[in-house]
């Protein structure tokens, strides 16, 4: 938690918008007006810890149901942090216009002096509480840790009732955006080029109907699906499926030791987790303020919740094989690429069709809309603490996005032509959010 202006509170239970919130205690104190406190620097940690949090609950074993895909809740957190700060600031549009300030002619009234630091807390509570409830206790801890560093007071009360409003119309737009679909049996093809599930456990494939799932900016999840990719009786696909073959074998002597790692270290954590970390950093080695946090978080995450959903579209349209059964199976007709039995990728396939990459696609996306605000070249280290020790050192976020891409061929799970695809893809989606979404962005020295 970051350290602001420090005041004893209490802590109580009152409903507004049916949501239950905690009411701070009366104290008379002064207080900032809401664009100062949202444009104060280091404002924005606040932001940071509840993105934090979320990546915490992901890691705990069954948090998440099995077939919502995780972008979906980073996209609601963000975009209900940002809505509950632009509606008392008038910084810019909510997302929808959700919780719109009163000039809005919003049923739900902000304040003059309320708060945006206590609505964004408030805000982030409810909506990570909404979607686990089981883990009400921590959430209800980190939201005393953040309110009771504010003064108490009606601008503070005023904050956490617009931010419950705007955590609450977030909610309620999503609930039917088909996300809570039970999937279908998948039945897989019997043809060459048909994925099938995967060796060594065969898995049922995940987030099969994911791309019916309604978009958060996109006009559907079709709007930017790759064509069909060349024929995997063709030269292209065989060119492409002899680099995997060579490059993406367990042991490989082709693949260059710094390639083995990358492989594996992309590998080691879901690639939405690493990317919004990198945003954690790079917003707190600014300092930034708590618009921009809310702005860069909520643009970052409706880019990787669309992509996600159109990447799934266009996986389970073409239902493209992986390599690793075009490699033991063979293709018919080429005697270069007869079955190899044998052969095994450096890391586990995930368990989806091939075509589009899902790596290139959100690092693309994420680099995209990064580079949008801190230029094209921000030098950025990542690590990973599912892969300790190894730090991945770039000159921009472009070539970052590039090797996470990459090392999907070098792990054995990808082609170039779903690498290249899913850049196209994540690149396309970004570029549709950004125009769609207007982002609060200071000068450069602000950042």
């Amino acid at each position: 938690m970051h350290k602001r202006t420090t005041a004893l509170v209490t802590l109580a239970a009152a409903a507004v918008a049916g949501v239950t919130i905690p009411v701070v205690a009366s104290a008379s104190s002064r207080t900032a007006p809401p664009n100062g406190i949202a444009e104060a620097p280091g404002s924005g940690q606040s932001a940071i810890d509840w993105n934090k949090e979320l990546i915490s609950i992901l890691g705990t074993p069954k948090a998440q149901p099995a077939t919502v895909h995780p972008t979906r809740s980073f996209a609601m957190l963000q975009a209900a942090e940002y809505d509950a700060v632009v509606s008392i600031t008038h910084g810019a549009p909510a997302y929808h216009s959700t919780v719109p300030a009163p000039a809005y002619h919003s049923t739900v009234p902000a304040p003059a002096n309320a708060r945006p630091d206590a609505a964004a807390d408030q805000a982030a509570h409810d909506v990570l509480l909404a979607l686990y409830p089981s883990m009400k206790t921590g959430l209800d801890d980190q939201l005393t840790k953040e309110l009771a560093a504010l003064p108490a007071g009606n601008p503070t009360q005023d904050g956490v009732r617009v931010g419950a409003a705007a955590a609450h119309e977030i909610v309620t737009l999503r609930s039917s955006d088909g996300s809570a679909a039970t999937p279908p049996p998948f039945v897989p093809g019997t043809k060459p080029g048909n994925y099938r599930p995967t060796p060594p456990k065969f898995q049922a494939p995940m987030y099969t109907t994911w791309g019916s799932v309604t978009p958060f900016a996109l006009t559907s999840a079709q709007q930017f699906r790759p064509p069909d990719q060349p024929a995997v009786t063709g030269s292209a696909y065989a060119i492409a499926l002899h680099e995997v073959k060579n490059l993406g074998r367990g042991s490989s002597t082709t693949r260059t030791p710094d390639e083995t790692v990358a492989g594996k270290f992309w590998s080691s954590a879901p690639v939405w987790n690493t990317w919004n970390q990198v945003t954690q950093q790079l917003l707190a080695d600014r300092h930034a303020s708590l618009a921009q946090a809310t702005s860069v978080f909520s643009t970052l995450d409706l880019s990787l919740a669309d992509t996600t959903i159109a990447l799934y579209d266009a996986k389970y349209h073409w239902q493209i094989w992986r390599p690793v059964t075009a490699i033991q199976q063979g293709i018919p007709g080429d005697p270069a690429l007869a079955g190899d039995p044998t052969w095994k990728p450096l890391t586990p396939t995930a368990a989806d069709p091939s075509y589009p990459g899902a790596h290139s696609s959100i690092s693309e996306a994420a680099a995209t809309v990064l580079t949008s605000v801190y230029g094209s070249h921000q030098a950025v280290a990542i690590t990973s603490a599912a892969d300790p020790g190894v730090t991945r050192s770039f000159s921009s976020l472009s070539a970052a996005a590039d090797e996470a891409g990459l090392s999907r061929i070098w792990a054995g799970q990808h082609t170039r032509i779903d690498h290249r695809a899913g850049q196209q893809l994540g690149r396309q989606v970004a570029g549709a959010v950004l125009a769609s979404v207007s982002a609060h962005r200071p000068s450069p020295s602000g950042y």
